[in-house]
């Protein structure tokens, strides 16, 4: 009997799983503006379409780069990283996290002891080559290449601070015990000197054609979401409340915007379509990169990967210093931006 109960209630979890995925919430949105608003059905459609369209020129390079890198095996270039004095470790890991196209947890094994490599924690999350396009076709260039400049910024001075700390006595024993963990993400069979030429070799192409499909098909499930979720904003969610909470001149608007950032925050793809429709409505520049930097560091990847290697006090000091470094970074994209 209770094996019974038990398949039944794995059958419908396991038909729970099925049901909440973005494409989901991509079909059900419209589907439910026809039921509600019937006459703005074809705006929300018209607004998500073109969108979407827009960046799929983004979207195809994205792919093409990540598949390729993955195939030629260049996560093992991160390894130079972490090799040498400290104040170059850390310049080099804020580079390397900064515009890597590599999450936190695929290059655990290189960085594992070093609590230096809190740079390279605190920028990977933010920017990536997939990320740079896909940030540029939905709000422009300049802040695609501002919030590259804050990642690699954040970077830097996360490292710094942390060697400070370390040299000031805090954080004595910070690794927990190597037990495994991380966040599961799929890591490159291949290492050591990457090999660019990786059509030649017949298991490196079948990883680019896995990578690619997989990332293809990962971006669009979740920019189709991205693009109905802008839509909806566009035409529900009224202007006036976005440029009241986080719009106009100051740091009140950009520190809120952070904090409302890591709950707020889905992935890196998602995010820049829906910053686009709050600028839209209201909100500021200053205040749009404060979220896109607190909500990328406070990700459920990018903490899982660091939680799954340091001590309790560490990780609040990698929060900490995530929210401090995204408000310092909103303020001045802010000053630029009005300048």
């Amino acid at each position: 009997m209770s094996d019974a109960l038990q398949t039944a209630a794995g059958s419908r979890f396991a038909w729970k799983d099925r049901l909440l995925t973005p494409w989901t919430i991509t079909i059900a949105a419209p589907l439910s503006v026809a039921a509600l608003d019937p006459g703005r059905v074809g705006e929300v459609l018209s607004i998500a379409t073109g969108a979407f369209a827009g960046t799929l020129p983004y979207i195809a390079v994205a792919v093409l780069l990540i598949a390729g890198l993955k195939a030629s095996g260049a996560e093992s270039l991160i390894a130079k990283a972490f090799q040498g004095r400290e104040n170059r470790m850390i310049v080099l890991a804020a580079l390397f996290g900064g515009l890597a196209p590599f999450c936190s947890c695929e290059v655990i094994p290189f960085v594992a002891g070093l609590l230096a490599v809190m740079a390279f924690w605190l920028s990977s999350p933010l920017i990536d080559p997939p990320t740079l396009f896909i940030t540029a076709g939905a709000l422009g260039w300049d802040f695609a290449i501002g919030k590259a400049i804050a990642a690699i910024g954040l970077g830097l001075f996360g490292g710094f601070a942390m060697r400070a700390a370390l040299a000031g006595g805090w954080f004595a024993d910070p690794l927990k015990p190597r037990s495994g963990g991380g966040c599961g993400c799929r890591k490159s069979p291949f290492s050591g000197t990457p090999v660019w030429r990786f059509w030649r070799e017949d298991a490196r192409m079948d990883l680019f054609r896995s990578e690619l499909a997989a990332n293809a098909l990962f971006l669009v499930k979740w920019l189709a979401l991205a693009y109905v979720l802008e839509a909806l904003l566009i035409l529900y969610v009224p202007a006036s409340a976005i440029a009241g909470l986080v719009g106009g001149e100051g740091i009140l608007p950009i520190g809120i915007a952070a904090l409302v950032g890591m709950p707020a925050y889905l992935n890196s793809y998602v995010a820049p379509p829906l910053l686009a429709g709050l600028t839209e409505q209201g909100m500021s520049a200053g205040a749009a990169m404060a979220f896109m930097v607190a909500g990328a560091v406070s990700s459920v990847p990018a903490m899982a990967a660091v939680w799954s290697l340091v001590k309790r006090e560490v990780f609040a000091a990698y929060l900490g210093l995530g929210i401090a470094g995204a408000i310092l970074a909103g303020v001045a994209f802010q000053f630029i931006a009005r300048g």
